[in-house]
């Protein structure tokens, strides 16, 4: 019997990347993302695996919700949960909209929660999987994306809390925390042209790195050398320092 994987965010950038990953390995699929043309598209380059497709914003609060009534409805049987949408915005604090920033906590940390809190039970049953992606943004403060930093410190934070209240009963956490990487979300951030993008890694080395790790079990996992130094950098630099390095990384060129 197929095993099936959910993956949000899946039409384009790093989820789009897991999908062919997943695809390739013979899962079956639940794909979520707003753009439901391009998960029907999906859906009809994988004839050989059942590809469930949900067209839904997960940055509204009923969005989840939806979501799972779709996954009940159709008896859906789920192995593997990728926690992947999200999305990040530059800019002060007090200069961005407020409604973006909220829609940017629900997406990034709310909807993340509920449907990991929702299929839980499901993921018990089948000994399963959860990938959630964080950035490495998550270990140390961001001006000019001061929200969106804290939503990947508590998409650490929670995932390696997680991992450690289901050792026991054999579902693994891991944690995707990549740098910069050539995805849609530098466009939608309007971050491309910063220092911190001019040596972004491939979507598709990425998600690899993380398919790799999900697999093995891995609880927190940084791609890419300088990444890894530059997370490992923050852990030991005072608060207050580590915050003028990153508002100084997202500066233009």
């Amino acid at each position: 019997m197929k095993k099936t994987a959910v993956v949000t965010g899946a039409s384009s950038g790093l989820g789009l990347e897991f999908v062919k990953l997943f695809a390739n390995d013979g899962y079956n699929l639940v794909v979520i993302a707003r753009n439901e043309e391009k998960l029907q598209e999906l859906k009809r380059t994988y004839p050989n695996i059942t590809v469930t497709v949900i067209s839904k914003d997960l940055s509204k609060p009923n969005g989840i919700k939806e979501v799972v009534d779709v996954i009940r409805t159709q008896k859906i049987t789920v192995d593997v949960l990728v926690n992947n949408a999200g999305f990040g915005l530059l800019g002060a604090f007090e200069d961005l909209s407020i409604e973006e920033q909220l829609n940017m906590i629900q997406l990034n940390i709310s909807s993340l929660t509920e449907l990991t809190y929702h299929l839980l039970p499901d993921l018990k049953k089948t000994s399963g999987k959860i990938l959630n992606i964080a950035s490495t943004a998550a270990f140390q403060p961001g001006p000019n994306m001061a929200v969106y930093y804290a939503t990947k410190a508590f998409v650490l934070s929670f995932s390696e809390a997680l991992a450690e209240e289901l050792r026991e009963v054999a579902i693994t956490v891991t944690t995707l925390c990549p740098g910069a990487t050539k995805t849609n979300f530098s466009s939608v951030a309007k971050v491309e042209n910063t220092k911190m993008f001019s040596n972004a890694m491939s979507s598709e080395v990425v998600a690899k790195i993380g398919y790799v790790s999900l697999m093995q079990g891995k609880r927190v996992v940084i791609p890419g050398g300088l990444n890894k130094v530059g997370a490992l950098v923050a852990k030991f630099l005072p608060r207050r320092t580590a915050a003028k390095v990153a508002k100084l990384v997202m500066t233009e060129n």
